[in-house]
């Protein structure tokens, strides 16, 4: 298996605390977004979302629940799950076992990309730039297309 240097962000909260490895990069990738995660017990990736882009999931170890449209369901080493572009394939990766599960996830992402957050009612938007160029909004925060502009 790749062996990775995984980071850690210190500003993820309790719950969403999973380190990262960029192994597409790492590997010289350029068309594909792989990244593989280790999510130590009762932390998950990332909020309920959904992309504008199809995404995988391959489970390397352990086990996760994988929330989705049509409920959770538990999946170990080994197994593959597709998410579907847009809300059809919203999903929520969450380790709830005793030990850390690693997972691949990867996409045809690039940026600028979109994800959509129906829990919290949320849109954020990456552009090139790093993390100074996130816009992540309220939908509620609505303002006309020409608002600043004339």
């Amino acid at each position: 298996m790749f062996s990775a240097a995984f980071e850690y962000d210190p500003e993820d909260p309790e719950g969403y605390r999973a380190g990262m490895a960029r192994v597409g990069k790492a590997a010289g990738g350029e068309e594909l977004t792989v990244k593989l995660f280790e999510l130590p017990p009762g932390e998950s990736l990332c909020p309920y979302h959904y992309e504008y882009v199809e995404e995988w999931l391959v489970v390397l170890d352990g086990t996760v629940d994988v929330r989705r449209t049509d409920g959770v369901h538990s999946h170990r080493r080994g197994d593959v799950v597709s998410f579907a572009s847009g809300p059809e394939g919203a999903h929520k990766v969450t380790n709830r076992g005793g030990t850390s599960a690693r997972v691949l996830m990867f996409s045809s992402s690039r940026e600028p990309s979109v994800a959509v957050y129906p829990d919290g009612d949320k849109i954020g938007v990456w552009v090139p730039g790093g993390a100074d160029n996130v816009m992540l909004r309220r939908r509620d925060g609505e303002v006309g297309y020409y608002d600043g502009e004339v």
